[in-house]
């Protein structure tokens, strides 16, 4: 069993179970009974994605301090209880099934993904 972090929107692993999208808006143009078919996601999951601001923040970040400021309020938002205990299911349900977890960036490592893996593995999650 194992979580996967992904790029939504891309192939799917032939094991990858649940394709969940923690994102904040759905993908534009592209009909809700089309999502799963069109390797998007099959559950959204926005409770998992920056606030608005802080996404603001993730995409407007050009310089190393930039983007610190955006990980330290993106990890804030993790920290509130329902957050916490999203990630706390999440890491236990890796152990049990496999599923994946995702956002659209192209680039993980400029993506609120890259802290989602860090905070999951923190958690206990068995990550890919």
């Amino acid at each position: 069993m194992v979580l996967r972090i992904v790029r939504l929107g891309t192939p799917r692993a032939a094991d990858e179970g649940l394709r969940i999208g923690t994102v904040r808006r759905p993908p534009r143009g592209v009909p809700k009974t089309e999502f799963a078919s069109q390797n998007w996601y099959d559950v959204w999951y926005p409770n998992l994605a920056p606030s608005v601001e802080t996404m603001k923040m993730a995409q407007q970040a050009s310089t190393p301090a930039e983007w610190q400021a955006f990980v330290k309020r993106y990890r804030a938002e993790m920290g509130t209880p329902d957050a916490s205990r999203s990630l706390d299911v999440l890491a236990a349900l890796s152990h049990q099934t496999n599923f994946s977890v995702g956002c659209y960036c192209e680039d993980e490592s400029h993506c609120h993904r890259s802290i989602l893996r860090e905070l999951l593995r923190e958690k206990g999650a068995k990550l890919e």
